[in-house]
């Protein structure tokens, strides 16, 4: 660890930092995110981890319903609202408690997800998702958020591996090549966009390699700089 990151842990606990993974099915964002918090913790720094949709009690009563597809006749308009009601309760019963006590939060996806899912690919206008986030987010956006990226017959492989015969598709692997085509290019279109929030990470190489590299990143971005330091831990 530098010198800059531990003069950071030794700091008075001010908010904790908010990171985020984003990218296709079977990237490894649930498997990252573990290896992210062992790593935090190792480091002295209190973290949580957290998924959407889902997250909070609430939250994950309507990740069983956009999930099964059920709200999928509704359009994707109507998914998005559904994702942004979870996503506020989310957000009030489990990330802003934790980051107002100074802990940090990993969460597997977040609002870029809605971004690409049923903004680029359901062909939502973006002053509509846009307008959705104020309402939702109330100013509450990534410090960091890792765009995990590899092809999409890779990813979708991956997902097929870990699946159990009694597991069945959801909504969203249900779908077709070319949508994960799509998907994956909206992805990368966001981390273009938003690079001073967002790194791309190489998602098709090995799991410790990726593992470093989400390390690498999240000690560049949140530790390493004075400010960044400043702002995660109050100094």
């Amino acid at each position: 660890m530098s010198e800059a990151a531990a003069q950071a842990l030794a700091a008075p606990r001010g908010r904790g930092a908010f990171i985020t993974l984003e990218g296709g099915e079977g990237a490894g964002k649930s498997t990252q995110v573990k290896h992210i918090l062992e790593r935090l913790r190792q480091a002295g720094i209190d973290a949580v981890g957290t998924r959407e949709p889902g997250g909070s009690p609430g939250a994950e009563v309507l990740r069983k319903a956009l999930l099964s597809g059920v709200i999928e006749p509704l359009g994707p308009a109507a998914e998005a609202i559904l994702f942004a009601a979870a996503r506020v309760d989310h957000i009030d019963k489990t990330i802003e408690p934790a980051l107002s006590a100074g802990i940090w939060v990993v969460s597997d996806r977040f609002a870029d997800s809605t971004r690409a899912y049923q903004g680029a690919l359901g062909r939502l206008d973006p002053r509509f998702l846009r307008a959705l986030e104020r309402v939702t987010l109330n100013e509450l956006y990534p410090d960091l958020t890792l765009v995990l990226d590899l092809p999409v017959e890779e990813g979708l492989a991956r997902a097929a591996r870990r699946r159990t015969p009694a597991e069945t598709l959801d909504r969203f692997e249900n779908e077709t090549l070319e949508f994960h085509q799509g998907l994956r290019a909206a992805f990368l279109e966001i981390a273009a966009a938003e690079s001073a929030r967002c790194v791309l990470i190489d998602a098709a190489r090995s799991e410790a390699d990726v593992a470093q590299s989400i390390w690498d990143a999240i000690t560049y971005r949140l530790m390493d700089r004075p400010a960044a330091a400043e702002r995660a831990h109050g100094a």
